[in-house]
């Protein structure tokens, strides 16, 4: 049988998994990126959350939980098979807790109804066990008084403890790329960013690659697994995009404490807000959405942001630490804490427009992401950085068997 040659624009982690996958059933592939390394981007700078639905409370039909959750199960042992390694030491080890915030887009009682549903769908799947966590037993539970005060300040009327958790996505990156590195079958192409695809005939039969620099390459299968980008791309390719969407580019925070800090991962929800990850004691992922969003727009790409100077890099640290430490008060140690600081982000892609201080909103369902085709094109919308590996396995089978 001939070994299928294929291209994927776009080495995050939808389109890094694909390629080890797609390598592993014997197709060479080419991975391009406008990064010099794989895994450098979006993907590298998250929280890792790993989506079992309770973040999207706000969808009353609780289709984003019924697309998401198959995913978010099937994350821990897809990623575990690409990189030979234990997820248990880099990932957190204990229940997400929920804060309600009293301006929350969902109120307490019907995050407490649709947080009982969810729960339902995780103990109904069959594959509950596999999680980071077992959750063949899943039950939210609402912090008592006590527990909220000893929590959350002002302005969070209510909480619960859920069974999400998160993975330290700068080590999962790290192993990825060691992973490409090491397959023979995998030749990434870095610092190459792909404008177009057209077929060489029939759409169904091999496809003619275009770089900015005119050079051209044929492949019998292309992927767009780009994450800001992809949409230009489709659209050169006759794969006209699907409205509506929108691009955000947002910036968080990682930092290391000199000592453990034994704060629990919590998000305040439902809406413009923020969250901290505890991933280990000492290792921590903070965000405030306010000053976090820096740039957002609905055309087909969004221009990357400037990077900070170091002044706006410190008043921007301060300005994360404001907005969620009256909300959030033993955030304020991860701070005072901490020897190193970064401040990175990405973009953020949605099949969805408005604020999510709205709650007419559609970004807070995420329904409709998957894979698009026009012949040996591909085009994949990821969705969530926890679906990645579920869809990139499929697409893999799809095209090798």
């Amino acid at each position: 049988m001939k070994r299928i040659r294929v291209a994927i624009f776009g080495a995050g982690i939808m389109g890094s998994s694909l390629a080890l996958f797609l390598a592993r059933n014997g197709a060479e592939v080419t991975l391009f990126d406008r990064c010099d390394q794989p895994m450098a981007a979006t993907s590298r700078w998250n929280e890792g959350k790993i989506h079992l639905g309770y973040l999207y409370s706000a969808d009353p039909t609780l289709g984003t939980v019924r697309h998401l959750l198959p995913g978010g199960l099937a994350f821990a042992p897809l990623l575990s098979q690409l990189v030979d390694a234990d997820l248990a030491e880099h990932s957190t080890t204990s229940d997400d807790i929920y804060l309600v915030h009293r301006d929350s887009v969902v109120d307490p009682a019907s995050v407490t109804a649709r947080f009982a549903a969810i729960d339902e769908l995780v103990r109904a799947h069959p594959a509950s066990a596999r999680y980071l966590a077992d959750v063949s037993d899943a039950r939210t539970t609402r912090l008592t008084a006590a527990e909220l005060e000893a929590i959350a300040g002002d302005g969070i009327v209510a909480g619960f403890r859920v069974p999400e958790r998160s993975i330290d996505t700068r080590w999962a990156a790290d192993q990825i790329v060691g992973a490409i590195a090491a397959d023979g079958r995998v030749h990434f192409r870095g610092g190459e960013t792909v404008v177009g695809a057209a077929p060489v005939n029939a759409e169904s039969g091999t496809w003619q690659v275009r770089c900015p620099d005119g050079a051209e390459e044929t492949f019998d299968v292309v992927v767009n697994a780009l994450w800001n980008g992809r949409l230009p791309v489709d659209l050169d390719a006759g794969l006209d995009p699907e409205r509506p969407w929108s691009h955000r580019y947002r910036l968080c925070i990682f930092a290391r404490t000199r000592s453990v800090v034994d704060i629990p991962s919590a998000i305040v929800a439902v809406g413009p807000f923020g969250d901290v990850k505890n991933y280990n004691g000492r290792d921590f992922y903070v965000s405030w959405y306010p000053v976090g969003l820096i740039a957002e727009g609905e055309g087909l790409e969004l221009g990357e942001p400037k990077p900070l100077d170091a002044l706006s890099r410190e008043d921007f640290i301060t300005s994360v630490r404001a907005g969620l430490e009256p909300l959030i008060p033993g955030v304020g140690r991860v701070f005072d804490e901490a020897e190193q600081t970064l401040v990175a982000g990405g973009f953020v892609f949605a099949r969805g427009t408005g604020s999510i201080g709205d709650r007419a909103s559609s970004l807070h369902l995420r329904d409709r992401f998957g894979v698009r085709r026009r012949g040996s094109y591909y085009s994949v919308d990821t969705g969530k950085y926890s679906t990645a590996l579920w869809l990139a396995e499929r697409l893999a089978r799809e095209l090798t068997e």
